[in-house]
């Protein structure tokens, strides 16, 4: 389909669905649109070999998490020294 006919397709679709559905639309095409999402969506796949060292540090990982049961978040927050209201704030970077 031309892209003139697929651009206007894809109006008709957005003046057809519930308004209840508008805002999730509107959400992804803003992700399409961010430069960050579409970077993430066009990277190559990464097909890096893993290390020896790499792939022993995944199976103890897996092996703790079978082992043990998952830190809370609220612990790790702590641990970190931060609290759940400053992520919430957090405005990027400075």
């Amino acid at each position: 389909m031309p892209y003139a006919e697929t651009r206007e397709y894809a109006h008709e679709l957005i003046d057809r669905i519930a308004p209840s559905q508008v805002p999730t639309v509107v959400g992804l095409l803003e992700t399409m649109l961010d430069p960050v999402s579409l970077a993430v969506a066009s990277a190559p796949y990464e097909d890096e070999v893993l290390t020896d060292g790499a792939k022993q540090a995944l199976a103890k990982a897996a092996n703790w998490s079978e082992q043990n049961d998952a830190l809370p978040h609220e612990i790790v927050l702590a641990e970190l020294g931060i609290s759940q209201e400053e992520i919430d704030q957090y405005s990027g970077p400075k």
